[in-house]
């Protein structure tokens, strides 16, 4: 089954430019486009996508807004949202993770990543940039409160090991490849830090991380 998906851009070259490109894989369908934020919202909530491609900067509501609307801490079947911009900017990318966003990208990223973001966001997984990867959930981690939230029970030795890959930006393919695990026993493990983290996802998983000091 193809990965329905809504882009958000204001720019209208660029939204046609996202449409055609994603429409020409063969497993990703788009099904809605939005020139604003609040189109955005109103069209995710109409047409439930797999997941959302938004970008950042947009008319009477931005993107890191919708996100949050459609993706936040309240929302109780959050969609799976990548967020696509042209700045590398700290702020945006915190803003955009905060909201909830699954992934975070460049305009400049090429096909491939984009199409592997929306696949990693559809599958549960999160990719980020890897040009700001590390740098932005480090700095992310320093700004939040000085106490991390505790574990509602110890982790395994092996939840550790797979915790510090998610940290680092890692597939759960790539992850099965280095630990020598399969991809199910990695969902397993992910799934197992979330609920005794109390993370929505794994990229609340990796900030985590980082705010303990595991990376």
């Amino acid at each position: 089954m193809s990965i329905r998906v809504l882009v958000a851009d204001d720019q209208p070259i660029v939204r046609t430019g996202l449409t055609m490109l994603l429409d020409a894989q063969p497993d990703i369908e788009v099904v809605g486009a939005a020139a604003d934020g609040r189109e955005a919202v109103r069209l995710a909530l109409q047409l439930r996508p797999d997941v959302g491609l938004f970008d950042i900067r947009m008319p009477l509501m931005d993107g890191i807004e919708a996100t949050r609307r459609l993706a936040g801490p309240a929302v109780t079947d959050p969609l799976p949202i990548v967020v696509i911009t042209t700045f590398d900017l700290d702020e945006y990318v915190h803003g955009a993770l905060k909201a909830g966003a699954r992934g975070f990208i460049l305009k400049d990223a090429g096909p491939a990543l984009l199409t592997q973001a929306i696949h990693a966001a559809a599958d549960g997984d999160a990719l980020i940039a890897p040009s700001v990867t590390v740098r932005l959930l480090a700095a992310f981690a320093h700004a939040q409160a000085p106490s991390p939230r505790q574990p509602t029970e110890p982790l395994t030795a092996r939840e550790e090991e797979v915790l510090v890959t998610v940290a680092q930006g890692l597939t759960n393919n790539e992850i099965a490849g280095k630990l020598y695990i399969t991809p199910s026993t990695v969902k397993a493990h992910i799934a197992s830090l979330m609920r005794k983290l109390g993370a929505r996802n794994r990229v609340e998983v990796a900030m985590w991380a980082h705010e303990t000091g595991r990376i």
